[in-house]
C-alpha cells in the first residue's frame, strides 16, 4: 500500500480484516496524508496542515468511524459560513441569508433559492456533466446571482479553467453539504492515529517516514524500492493511493498510452498559510469565501470559531488558503515572503488587525492536492485497476462527480480494497 493517508488506512483496514498480509508506506512522519496534524508546544490538540471539516452526509467517513469505535469522538456544530462581499462578510448559509443577501436582485436571490433547492433534491448528476456550471449558474440563478457567488467560488478553486468546469460538480457540492459540520476531539490527526491502529491490531504494518522509489513487475506480483532497503521488495499486489502523476513517476513500466492519460489529468497544488493570534480576526465567521479577483487567496478560516481555543493554548488560529498550478511562483516563495504578501489583505477583513497580533505562523504545500474536472470528465476517469497486472490506483482524481476530501478518500479507500479482494477471490 502506497500512502498512509485515510485512503490507504481504509484499505489497509479492510484488507487486514481479510485475512491478507498488509505493508503501508508513507514519507511522512505521521499517518494522514493531506489530514495530517502538526502541533504546536501550547496546544492540546494537533491543527490540520490543510484546513478540513466534514458534513453531517460524510457517512463513508462517519461509518469508519462507528466501525472502529471513534464515534464519540464526533464533534457536530453550525459555525457561521459567509463570503466576502463590498466590504463585508454576508453569511449564505441558509435560506433567510440568501434572502438577505443584498448582492443581487430579490427575484434572483429567490431564484437561486429554488435552484439550489432543486440541486438538493435531483440525482441524476449525469444530465449535467457536460454543460458548464457557468451557464447552468447564469440561466437558472441569474447573473446578478453568479457574479457575487459562483463565479468568485469557481475562480478560486479552479483558476484560469473555471468555465470548463462542469455543473455536475456544483451539483455534488450543493447536493451533499450540510449546514452542520462535524470536526473530531483531537482532530483529524487523532483518527488517523485511531485508525493506524486499528489497521495495526488487524496485522496491518503502516511503515512511516519511507520513501518509495519505483514500482515495478516482478516474477511473480510487483517489486517496490523503499529507500533503506538493501533490495526491492516483492509482493502480490499494490495499492497506489497518490496522486496520478506521481503514480506515473514512480511506474514508468506503465504503458505510454495510458502514462500519457495520467499526466493530461489537470490538477493544482495548494498552499496554506496558518496563523496563531492572540485574538479573534473575525468575530463570529469560521469559513470566509474571498473573491480571488480582488484577494490573494480564496479563504480565510478561522478554525477557533468552531473548535474552543481553548484546546489551542488560548491561540486563535486562521488559515488564508489558496489553490495554485503546481508550477505558480508562490511555490517558490519562503515563508516570509509569502506571508509579507498575505498579511496586507487582512486589514481588509478586519481593519484593527496588526502582525503584532501574530504570535506564531507556519506556511504548507502540496504539489497535489486538487483535480480540475473539465466537461465530460467521467470519460477520463482512469478505472482502479491499471495496465499492470495486480496495481490499483485510488486517487482524488477517481471521486468525481464529487469533490476532494477524507469522506472520498475513505470511500475510494475501501473500494479499492473490495477491487483487491474481489481479484483474490
Amino acid at each position: 500500500m502506497l500512502g498512509a493517508g485515510f485512503a490507504g488506512l481504509a484499505a489497509a483496514y479492510d484488507l487486514a480484516g481479510a485475512g491478507h498480509e498488509v505493508v503501508v508506506f508513507d514519507p511522512l512522519d505521521r499517518p494522514g496524508g493531506l489530514a495530517a496534524g502538526f502541533r504546536d508546544e501550547r496546544w492540546a490538540w494537533p491543527l490540520e496542515r490543510f484546513y478540513h471539516h466534514l458534513f453531517t452526509s460524510d457517512d463513508a467517513i462517519l461509518d469508519l468511524a462507528r466501525e472502529t469505535g471513534f464515534a464519540d469522538r464526533v464533534l457536530v456544530r453550525r459555525p457561521v459560513t459567509a463570503s466576502f462581499f463590498r466590504g463585508r462578510a454576508y453569511a449564505l448559509d441558509g435560506p433567510l441569508p440568501v434572502l438577505r443577501f443584498p448582492g443581487m436582485p430579490p427575484a434572483d436571490r429567490v431564484r437561486m433559492g429554488l435552484a439550489i433547492a432543486y440541486l438538493k433534491v435531483t440525482r441524476d448528476w449525469h444530465a449535467l456533466e457536460d454543460v458548464a456550471a457557468r451557464d447552468w449558474v447564469i440561466r437558472w440563478m441569474g447573473r446578478a446571482a453568479y457574479d457575487a457567488i459562483w463565479e468568485p467560488l469557481l475562480v478560486g478553486k479552479f483558476g484560469p479553467r473555471h468555465a470548463e468546469v462542469p455543473m455536475s460538480w456544483l451539483w455534488a457540492r450543493l447536493h451533499k453539504r450540510s449546514m452542520r459540520l462535524i470536526y473530531f476531539a483531537g482532530g483529524f490527526q487523532a483518527f488517523a492515529d485511531h485508525l493506524q491502529g486499528a489497521a495495526a491490531a488487524r496485522g496491518a504494518q503502516v511503515r512511516l517516514g519511507a520513501r518509495v522509489g519505483r514500482l515495478g513487475r516482478a516474477a511473480t506480483g510487483l517489486s517496490v524500492d523503499v529507500e533503506g532497503e538493501a533490495a526491492p521488495l516483492a509482493f502480490d499486489r499494490v495499492i497506489a493511493t497518490v496522486g496520478p502523476h506521481l503514480l506515473g513517476r514512480l511506474a514508468p513500466d506503465l504503458p505510454p498510452d495510458y502514462l500519457a492519460g495520467l499526466r493530461a489529468l489537470p490538477y493544482l497544488g495548494a498552499i496554506v498559510a496558518v496563523l496563531a493570534l492572540d485574538r479573534r480576526l473575525m468575530r463570529e465567521v469560521y469559513w470566509l469565501s474571498m473573491d480571488k479577483r480582488e484577494f490573494p487567496f480564496l479563504a480565510c478560516v478561522e478554525h477557533t470559531n468552531f473548535m474552543d481555543p481553548e484546546h489551542y493554548g488560548g491561540d486563535h488560529l486562521v488559515y488564508l488558503g489558496d489553490y495554485l498550478p503546481p508550477d505558480d511562483r508562490r511555490f517558490g516563495l519562503d515563508d516570509d515572503a509569502l506571508l509579507a504578501e498575505w498579511l496586507p489583505w487582512l486589514t481588509r477583513i478586519n481593519p484593527d488587525f496588526e502582525p503584532a497580533w501574530i504570535r506564531r505562523a507556519w506556511v504548507h504545500r502540496a504539489a497535489y492536492a486538487q483535480p480540475v474536472v473539465p466537461l465530460g470528465f467521467s470519460a477520463h476517469i482512469p478505472p482502479l485497476a491499471t495496465p499492470i497486472p495486480g496495481l490499483t490506483l485510488a486517487s482524488m482524481s477517481q471521486v468525481y462527480p464529487w469533490d476532494r476530501g477524507t469522506n472520498y478518500a475513505v470511500e475510494i479507500g475501501r473500494r479499492a480494497a473490495g477491487h483487491v479482494l474481489a481479484g483474490a477471490a
